[in-house]
């Protein structure tokens, strides 16, 4: 399926469900965003880090920044911001530009946004577990990205009371994408010491703890994203000397493994947490590998290397100045629509864009127990019973 024909399938999605919501009282989907660089909206701009994306050609395809980089790490919007885009249609009927995305939450006065578009508590090299990144220096894990929210709790008690926060809250979005920095770092230094079995465990008890941590704030609708295919990622396949057309089964098992005990922890959480609380579970993995394995399906050339970085380490993806002029000093490919992945780590925005498409309409083999079209009308309806 080519890119082009994909889009134009995702917004016409949207505007049937505009269309079907167009008479009914209004409510602004607000969400609040945790996890690593693949949901970064420009924290780490704000901390000291070697995992930042403020330089140049991150953000070129960003239509808000002019091009310029946000701290996204990818050429343009990730899959949250897509979706967080698209729905503010729903509210406003029309594009909000920036507004429409949410805010990092170090940028100052972000907790304005706290009741429109939401916050974006996400940051690059971050982990579920807080040692996760460590040799990047700065980042954000989930524990220190929940503590921060609730101090966006108490700036909304502090306006709206109590009573009006935790109402407000019991209809947003709490959106998790993490836990591939934890992966790669046992690859990397655990894995020779600590069976496959109790570190995915342990994974498992720390993101646990705080999905529970969050539903005590007044969290009741949650999208905890499942840690896709890094075996097939650049960095992987040249780290491990993986040929062309190829992914690691080893660290592609693990994940999988891990993705496995995730659903059935959301499955039973939804059985335990009550009928008001909904866990959906988005197997990114099994919708990129499909990505993957069938790209030019949609309208890709290329699913092994990436468009900026090239194809051996330290795949540095940035853009250098000369005496004479702007010049590109990391190899960039010419048409960033054709690949799936925009750096070593992260996908393009048009890898995004057919991702989101099968999380927003796919079947319960994308999304359990329902898809994200499915629980934002299930947020709707709640909110207007």
């Amino acid at each position: 399926m080519d890119i082009e024909i994909l889009k134009t399938r995702f917004y016409y999605t949207f505007v049937m469900f505009l269309l079907h919501f167009q008479f009914v009282p209004c409510f602004c989907y607000t969400t609040y965003l945790f996890g690593d660089s693949l949901v970064d909206a420009g924290n780490n701009n704000y901390l000291f880090t070697l995992s930042k994306a403020d330089s140049p050609p991150y953000g070129i395809d960003f239509t808000p920044s002019g091009g310029q980089p946000t701290g996204r790490f990818t050429n343009g919007r990730t899959i949250a911001d897509i979706f967080n885009f698209l729905f503010n249609l729903i509210c406003s009927g029309e594009a909000l530009g920036a507004k429409s995305f949410t805010s990092p939450y170090l940028k100052p006065d972000s907790a304005a946004d706290a009741f429109d578009s939401g916050i974006n508590y996400a940051s690059g090299a971050s982990g579920i577990l807080d040692a996760t990144g460590t040799l990047f220096i700065g980042r954000l894990p989930l524990n220190v990205q929940i503590s921060n929210f609730e101090k966006t709790r108490e700036y909304m008690v502090n306006t709206v009371g109590e009573n009006g926060t935790s109402s407000f809250l019991k209809d947003a979005i709490f959106s998790l994408t993490t836990g591939s920095n934890d992966v790669i770092n046992y690859f990397q230094f655990f894995s020779a010491n600590v069976s496959r079995s109790a570190f995915q465990d342990f994974m498992l008890y720390n993101l646990t703890m705080q999905l529970k941590r969050l539903h005590g704030l007044g969290a009741r609708k949650f999208v905890v994203v499942g840690i896709g295919p890094l075996g097939c990622i650049p960095f992987i396949r040249a780290t491990n000397l993986i040929p062309s057309g190829r992914c690691s089964d080893n660290i592609n098992a693990f994940v999988m493994g891990y993705n496995q005990k995730l659903k059935r922890e959301l499955d039973q959480m939804n059985t335990n947490m009550g009928p008001n609380a909904v866990f959906v579970y988005a197997n990114s993995y099994d919708i990129f590998m499909q990505l993957i394995l069938n790209y030019p399906n949609y309208g890709f050339d290329n699913s092994d290397g990436p468009c900026c970085g090239g194809y051996i380490p330290p795949f540095f993806c940035y853009k250098g100045k000369d005496d004479a002029a702007d010049i590109t000093s990391s190899s960039l490919c010419g048409d960033r629509k054709r690949y799936v992945f925009w750096d070593a780590y992260h996908p393009t925005e048009a890898a995004n864009l057919a991702v989101a498409d099968k999380l927003l309409n796919g079947d319960q083999t994308n999304c359990s127990p329902m898809n994200i079209r499915q629980l934002y009308t299930h947020v709707f309806t709640t909110l207007h019973d």
